[in-house]
């Protein structure tokens, strides 16, 4: 399931940009890949949701850093949106770039470096 998790996010991401510039040129397929961005979104939720639920045990030491992932990853998936919204309505999403850059950074370094199915980077 993580490489599913993986796969989808790394998808996610993918349509972003491209949908990001379809939109700032004005082109119709960005709505089409929005949509399907959405769709991956589901994808993500799902297999979060279940890499979650495998990892739970409330007397774990690591059940913090769990929930800060989570909710980092839920960070994301918000900031991916709020990016397409604002720019297919011509607004400036500066703002929620700067705070997908940052959850992103968060979801990555717990995700692969602190949580039991990551790897360390630096031992």
């Amino acid at each position: 399931m993580t490489h599913l998790h993986i796969t989808a996010w790394v998808l996610a991401l993918i349509l972003l940009f491209v949908s990001y510039a379809f939109y700032k040129n004005g082109n119709k397929a960005g709505k089409i890949l929005h949509m399907i961005l959405r769709l991956d979104y589901l994808f993500i939720l799902y297999t979060g949701g279940d890499l979650f639920a495998s990892l739970f045990d409330l007397d774990s030491p690591i059940f913090g850093e769990l929930i800060i992932k989570g909710l980092a990853g839920l960070w994301v998936i918000v900031a991916m949106e709020m990016i397409l919204v604002k720019t297919a309505k011509s607004k400036p999403a500066k703002s929620f770039w700067i705070q997908l850059v940052i959850a992103l950074v968060i979801a990555i370094v717990l995700g692969f470096g602190r949580l039991p199915l990551g790897f360390t980077w630096f031992s």
